[in-house]
């Protein structure tokens, strides 16, 4: 009997061990860092969607000082070869993987699935699994309020957009900078150009002259570099920024204004749930009440009571009072979508394929 009680608690000890040892290294040690794992689409150096992921990046550094290592792989194509830079992330000894862009999201799924002992968080996207979360923000509350802005300061009425590609994530952010562009101009209307690409400066670039030519005199973006706005002035043109703060970049005030990211604000939280081994699969959706979006500085161009309009909007959406897509909506054929008084729910939020009125242009 004595023996046998001796053999339990041994074999007790030793699953005790096992598995503490499994969490320490799955979450990191006193001794070792967490190694943490960052892909990026395209360099941060081009100065907008991946310059932001990094400076989120940088702020989770700063933040957990010699507890985190972080590897970056950057200019990463979305196809199968991410798979193999992410197992060579493992490889590395990473214990959780950020990859910051749409098209990552199934190689993502596929990597999560054969190493279940690994978090993996995808920026953006729908896909998830025991150990993979998917993170984003309502980036389409800072449309509106730039939307405002634009019309406010279009001669014409006639605004430009150089959307990426026809995805939800895109289409939303085009509705939204329509909606608010007609609140403050009912005859506003938003021409879209498609590049079918994230980041390729040249194709953003003549994006943005084709909405010139056709006598749109602000132009807006969902495109990872400068190129557009740069074109928009070049043209004595005003232009609405994306991702980083472009007026503050390249320094000419006919910039408006800028949505903004602010990544750190998730990847602290998660990268800290891994070192506790506390972390656990999510679809997270974070707007102006988490502080994960916000505002550049206005223009001085903007005039000063404007501005005030606008900061009031905010403040109602920050608080709950409104948002977006609450309220009667029709698309660009003139077909009800929604009626007075609903509020649009997440999943159609989420999975929004057509145009709102005012919007020049087709989402297939």
């Amino acid at each position: 009997m004595k023996k046998g009680i001796v053999l339990l608690l041994i074999v007790l000890l030793v699953s005790s061990f096992a598995f503490a040892q499994g969490t320490k290294e799955a979450a990191g040690s006193a001794d070792a860092p967490l190694k943490v794992g960052v892909i990026y689409i395209s360099p941060p150096g081009d100065m907008g969607y991946s310059y932001m992921h990094d400076q989120g990046t940088i702020a989770m550094e700063k933040h957990f000082g010699d507890k985190v290592q972080v590897i970056r792989m950057e200019g990463i194509p979305e196809n199968e070869s991410s798979e193999r830079v992410m197992e060579n992330l493992i490889d590395e000894g990473c214990k959780i993987i950020f990859a910051n862009s749409y098209n990552y999201q199934q190689y993502m799924l596929n990597v999560a699935k054969r190493y279940p002992n690994v978090y993996f968080e995808h920026c953006s996207g729908y896909l998830s699994n025991d150990n993979m979360s998917n993170y984003f923000g309502r980036m389409y509350q800072m449309r509106y309020l730039s939307g405002m802005i634009a019309a406010k300061m279009s001669p014409s009425g006639k605004l430009g957009y150089v959307g990426a590609y026809n995805t939800p994530e895109v289409v939303r952010g085009i509705n939204a900078f329509a909606l608010g562009a007609r609140t403050i101009n009912p005859k506003a209307s938003v021409t879209v150009v498609w590049t079918n690409t994230w980041f390729d400066p040249s194709l953003e670039r003549q994006g943005a002259i084709a909405l010139l030519d056709q006598g749109c005199d602000v132009i807006a973006q969902h495109q990872d570099t400068t190129e557009p706005a740069k074109a928009a002035i070049e043209r004595g043109k005003y232009a609405i920024g994306y991702n980083a703060d472009f007026r503050g970049m390249i320094g000419d005030d006919r910039i408006l204004v800028s949505p903004m990211w602010n990544w750190g604000n998730y990847m602290i939280p998660a990268v800290q749930s891994a070192l506790d081994g506390t972390w656990k699969t999510q679809s997270y959706w974070g707007g102006l009440e988490a502080d994960m979006i916000h505002l550049s500085p206005i223009s001085p161009l903007v005039p000063a009571d404007f501005v005030k309009q606008v900061e009031a909007k905010q403040t109602e959406i920050h608080d709950g009072k409104w948002d977006v897509f609450w309220g009667a909506l029709k698309d660009n054929t003139g077909a009800v979508r929604q009626k007075a008084g609903e509020k649009m729910s997440d999943e159609a939020m989420l999975t929004m394929d057509w145009f709102v009125e005012g919007v020049i242009g087709r989402v297939n």
